[in-house]
């Protein structure tokens, strides 16, 4: 199991363009589930997100789909620009954003369709 640490080292280096997110979605597979997919890094101090980062890959390739970063003082904006009806699949991550957290929020892996849906606060 990969610690928080390590998909976070792996995501940096995505940000300061080290390794393409192809690469870093092969090494997060790799790295197989994290140790607590449910919590975040409570280390973080609130309001240490900058940015909302939501990634879409196909399952059986691997390949992004994809990838959007919007920063998290534009989120409440996207929000508002979002139907009524799902005001309440966004409370968690509203209150993750809230609560200053960092990290992963949502990984969802839809068979059916073949998609991983990921979002992070970064």
């Amino acid at each position: 199991m990969a610690t928080a640490e390590e998909r976070q080292m792996i995501l940096r280096m995505v940000e300061q363009e080290k390794i393409s997110p192809e690469e870093a979605a092969r090494l997060l597979a790799a790295l197989g589930p994290a140790e607590d997919q449910d919590t975040v890094d409570d280390e973080a101090a609130p309001g240490a997100g900058r940015s909302l980062h939501i990634r879409v890959a196909d399952t059986m390739t691997g390949r992004q789909k994809v990838q959007v970063r919007i920063p998290l003082h534009l989120v409440s904006w996207v929000f508002r620009l979002l139907p009524a009806s799902a005001s309440g699949e966004l409370e968690p991550l509203r209150a993750a954003i809230g609560a200053g957290r960092v990290g992963r929020i949502v990984d969802v892996v839809d068979e059916e369709e073949g998609r991983r849906i990921e979002i992070f606060i970064e």
